[in-house]
């Protein structure tokens, strides 16, 4: 109904509807935003760690904290997956969690800020205090238009922090602050607007206001130096790194001392279906992580690399499909490309098709994988159901191995046509999977 209604309603009329409908929700629910520090986290990739980050490291220093992103919520010491299969919550159900989180006692509310979101107005009933851009890569063209509408729509979180009221809370004035990865190179398109401070992160440019150096990549985590601290984090890849300093510098701007952001960084754990390992005492390794897009997927790989996560002798099976729903066509073939070129067998499947023809969809990323020299149902297979796919590349493993899920991460739904969703958690599929497998290997055994 809502597609429908969508393709009737001029453009003009349906951007009305998201004001009015951003300012109502905001009124309706007293507010909430004016009584909390509210931060919010754009951009391509890295939304969803940075926000979990920056959560972490605010509880360290003793506060109570709200979170919403694309994989989990949070209103102080409950958290729960995010099973909404949207990034930013509508209107409504974001202004809905505000207010939750303040009646909580939550002092901050951290908000992954999507462009779709801000195209929609969702942020607009938002009085954010810190807005921090992770970086850009081309995403959301068909839904946007084009990159530079893409674009635009992330730089309009940023001029709305110097537009907006700035707050009085337990008797400080909260500053308004822009945060922006300084090593995107349309990072001084995000610094040009009015702040009361800015700070820009990064590893490689020199005028960084933070400046990781001394990176060291290890089977356990990544570890570097800031400002002369010592930062290690049981966490995986370079832009894990980014993401981190993203929250270092989102907990400076708010006086957080160094040391607390140490300590939290040492001791937070992996963040769910972000290159999160299934361990069931399989003899092969298996990871989990989102990856939808060309350049996350790249980042992924590169992460396999630094970290060594694979011997020359042992080979990667990477299970794979794309999005439906208006989400850009002109990547699946990439996706295939991508992975036909860096895994040593290539399953395509289904992943939200939405009301697209899901087997467009699979044909469209193993022509990718073809066309970097993969060979159908040798070292590349279509199997259009996710839990045989999923079976298939377990069948494939060796010692050693990886096996690498990407797509879901730890998405709870499949949507499929007529805006039906089919439960689903990949994790969960994949425990179940090796469980059934060395039950019956023991089985054979005995």
């Amino acid at each position: 109904m809502k597609s429908r209604l969508k393709k009737i309603i001029p453009p003009g009329a349906l951007n009305r509807y998201h004001q009015v409908m951003a300012i109502a929700a905001n009124w309706l629910y007293g507010r909430p935003s004016e009584k909390m520090i509210v931060i919010g986290v754009t951009g391509t990739n890295g939304k969803s760690s940075t926000v979990w980050l920056i959560a972490k490291i605010l509880e360290a220093a003793g506060y109570k904290v709200g979170a919403t992103s694309t994989a989990m919520f949070k209103i102080a010491d409950r958290e729960w997956l995010n099973d909404q299969k949207m990034t930013m919550l509508g209107r409504l159900a974001l202004q809905k969690i505000l207010k939750q989180m303040l009646k909580a006692g939550c002092q901050y509310a951290v908000v992954e800020t999507s462009s779709e979101g801000i195209k929609q107005h969702r942020h607009w009933g938002i009085n954010y205090d810190v807005a921090i851009f992770t970086n850009l890569t081309p995403e959301h063209l068909e839904a946007h238009g084009s990159f530079d509408q893409y674009k635009q729509a992330k730089l309009k979180l940023f001029a709305k922090i110097g537009r907006s009221r700035k707050k009085q809370l337990d008797g400080r004035k909260i500053t308004k602050t822009i945060i922006v990865n300084g090593d995107d190179q349309y990072s001084q398109e995000f610094l040009a607007f009015p702040a009361d401070q800015k700070i820009s992160f990064g590893l490689g440019n020199s005028i960084l206001d933070l400046r990781a150096e001394e990176i060291k990549f290890t089977s356990d985590g990544v570890s570097f130096e800031l400002a002369g601290n010592r930062f290690v984090a049981p966490l995986l890849g370079r832009f894990n790194i980014y993401n981190s300093l993203a929250a270092i510098s989102a907990a400076r701007s708010q006086g957080i001392d160094w040391a607390v952001c140490q300590r939290a960084l040492k001791a937070t754990e992996g963040i769910p279906g972000r290159l999160e390992f299934i361990e069931e005492g399989q003899n092969f390794q298996v990871m989990v992580d989102y990856a939808p897009e060309p350049e996350s997927l790249r980042q992924l790989y590169q992460t396999i690399s630094d970290h060594q996560l694979v011997g020359p002798n042992q080979k990667i099976i990477q299970v794979l499909g794309s999005c439906g729903g208006g989400r850009d066509k002109s990547r699946r073939p990439v996706l295939g490309r991508l992975a036909g070129d860096r895994a040593d067998y290539v399953i395509v499947t289904n992943e939200d098709p939405y009301d697209d023809d899901p087997v467009e969809i699979i044909d469209a990323v193993a022509d990718g994988a073809l066309a970097v020299g993969k060979t159908l149902d040798k070292n590349l297979f279509k199997i259009w159901e996710r839990r045989e796919a999923i079976i298939k590349a377990l069948n494939l493993a060796g010692a050693g191995d990886l096996v690498l899920l990407t797509g879901k991460g730890c998405e709870q739904a499949i949507c499929v046509a007529g805006g039906k969703k089919i439960p689903w958690d990949e994790r969960q599929v994949v425990r179940e999977e090796i469980r059934s497998r060395l039950a019956q290997k023991n089985q054979i055994n005995k």
